[in-house]
């Protein structure tokens, strides 16, 4: 007999009909106290050699419905090696088909990021001598907000800050950080000795624990999407965004990342400042930053991406943006696919956990080019 669980860390489906193989109906069950939703995870079991079709008969009121379009579920049986799976937009369902090897498999929007690996790599990097940890506060649901300082800022240092995860179905963003605490933390990395040498790096992993949990696309625990609530944060509400900026603010900042994926778009790209009212010496900075980005990973390029930003008030209340006008430096938000990179292409995994971090190791050569230029 087939079944259908989602109980587990980050699980979200809602099983309408499992009797039939070839027919199993779902829905995508929407962010807490909100209408978002795209994120799905969840097992299927009793099914090795059966020949399964799923439909996602929600997906065209998900809340990015191009996001659809070119798009491939991944699968895994041990939660460690993921894969592609046959995946198709049609008639307003997404339909995902596959014929399992063995009894159980996990299929996901996006490779997922735990919050028991979270907690197992902030352990690690505790442990480390170039690291200290810091809970800054508690998320709506009491989780902790945990702040991971490498080197040591002694006053003169050039200060680095790097969320990630304000949106918590945005997984590859947590793997993107976790490849780059790994080589700041290497001995052996002579660039990143170099560069511990003149900052400090101050990262928040998982600036939204409770909506990761829960399952969510975008929102927390109450409903909010954290990146809209910069500057007006309150502890009710928003407790990550307050607890977090307040570190911010105390500390001061040279260089600012929020890490992200994007639904639609099969890149890696930047979203600087431009269109915001900011010296023309910051856009030039953040538009160097991408050349030298390009230089060290070919998997990053600065030719597709988002259009210039309108300024408004709206548009300060984005953290990269209100990190950029608060301190008057470059600030940005990086983007990766839920889909494949485009412009190099793995038919088998797409864009990958393992290619995020990649990406996240290579951000240090660009990082060290900003604060030598």
């Amino acid at each position: 007999m087939i079944t259908i669980n989602q109980a587990f860390d980050a699980g979200n489906i809602e099983v309408i009909n499992a009797a039939e193989a070839s027919d199993i109906q779902l829905n995508i069950r929407r962010d807490s106290n909100s209408e978002f939703f795209q994120w799905f995870y969840f097992r299927v079991n009793g099914v090795r050699d059966t020949p399964l079709s799923m439909k996602l008969k929600n997906a065209a009121q998900a809340a990015y419905i191009v996001g659809w379009e070119g798009y491939e579920a991944v699968a895994s049986y041990d939660q460690q090696e993921w894969f592609r799976v046959p995946t198709e937009y049609i008639d307003g369902e997404l339909v995902i088909n596959h014929e399992p090897e063995c009894d159980s498999v996990y299929y996901a929007y996006f490779t997922p990021y735990s919050l028991a690996r979270q907690q197992q790599l902030v352990g690690q990097m505790q442990c480390d001598t170039l690291c200290s940890l810091e809970v800054v506060g508690q998320s709506i649901q009491g989780r902790d907000l945990d702040l991971l300082t490498v080197g040591e800022d002694d006053g003169n240092k050039k200060r680095v800050w790097v969320i990630a995860r304000q949106h918590p179905g945005e997984s590859m963003a947590q793997w993107f950080v976790e490849g780059l605490l790994r080589r700041l933390t290497d001995r052996d990395d002579a660039l990143a000795e170099k560069l511990l040498s003149k900052a400090v790096f101050y990262i928040v992993p998982n600036m939204n624990p409770d909506g990761s949990t829960l399952g969510n696309l975008r929102t927390n625990a109450a409903g909010v999407n954290l990146n809209r609530v910069w500057g007006k944060a309150d502890r009710e509400t928003s407790p990550e965004v307050f607890y977090v900026q307040q570190k911010l603010e105390a500390t001061g900042c040279d260089l600012f990342l929020d890490i992200h994926g994007d639904e639609a778009l099969p890149w890696n790209f930047i979203a600087g400042q431009k269109g915001l009212p900011v010296d023309e010496a910051i856009l030039k900075q953040e538009a160097d930053f991408q050349v030298h980005y390009e230089q060290v990973n070919p998997d990053f390029q600065s030719v597709h991406g988002y259009p210039a930003k309108e300024f408004s008030g709206e548009a300060l209340t984005l953290a990269s943006s209100w990190t950029g006008d608060h301190f008057g430096i470059a600030s940005m938000t990086l983007e990766m696919p839920f889909k494949d990179n485009a412009g190099r292409p793995d038919p088998e995994c797409g864009w990958s956990a393992e290619r995020s971090m990649q990406l996240g190791a290579s951000i240090l050569y660009p990082i060290a080019k900003h604060f030598e230029d």
